[in-house]
């Protein structure tokens, strides 16, 4: 028996059919409605944890620039603006060149927690951490800062041994 070669010959081809194209993107569909919400939740961690790093990094400028401009440095926070910013304790006439202010992403808040009796330092009418010419920290500055999301906090602690403040998942 011999096998035709000719025109009439039927030639076999693999290829995915409609249905199973739609069966796969049925799939995915799936996949991604499942996982979307716990990357959300992802997304909002990474927001609220940059955050806290980037006040933190604010503090240890502003312990740097006390120490070589020789003069107290004020980092304010204003929960109602959801802003926070640096700048001199006495600036010139002109104002701080060197000022700076920076604001929260949208989902997040941040408060300031004082502890004990003592008055806590203001700048601006707003709360304040003070860093004295030396770098130390002024003992009337805020104890506590919590920056939070929905259902995620990150409080900033004022660590009295290290002279800076410390991330920390709890308020201890």
């Amino acid at each position: 028996m011999m096998w035709s070669t000719g025109p009439n010959k039927r030639t076999c081809r693999r290829a995915f059919t409609l249905i199973e194209l739609v069966l796969v993107l049925a799939l995915l569909v799936v996949i991604t409605s499942l996982a979307l919400p716990a990357m959300s939740g992802f997304v909002r961690g990474q927001a609220l944890n940059a955050e806290a790093r980037r006040l933190v990094a604010l503090t240890h400028a502003g312990q740097g620039r006390a120490v070589s401009e020789g003069m107290p440095m004020m980092l304010w926070i204003d929960e109602k603006q959801g802003a926070y910013g640096l700048e001199a304790e006495t600036p010139p006439q002109t104002g701080d060149p060197k000022a700076e202010k920076l604001t929260l992403h949208e989902s997040l808040q941040i408060a300031v927690e004082q502890t004990g009796s003592a008055t806590m330092t203001t700048f601006h009418n707003l709360p304040a951490i003070r860093f004295l010419a030396d770098g130390s920290i002024d003992e009337n500055s805020p104890q506590k800062l919590r920056v939070m999301n929905a259902d995620t906090t990150r409080w900033l602690l004022w660590s009295a041994a290290h002279g800076s403040y410390e991330i920390n998942d709890t308020d201890k």
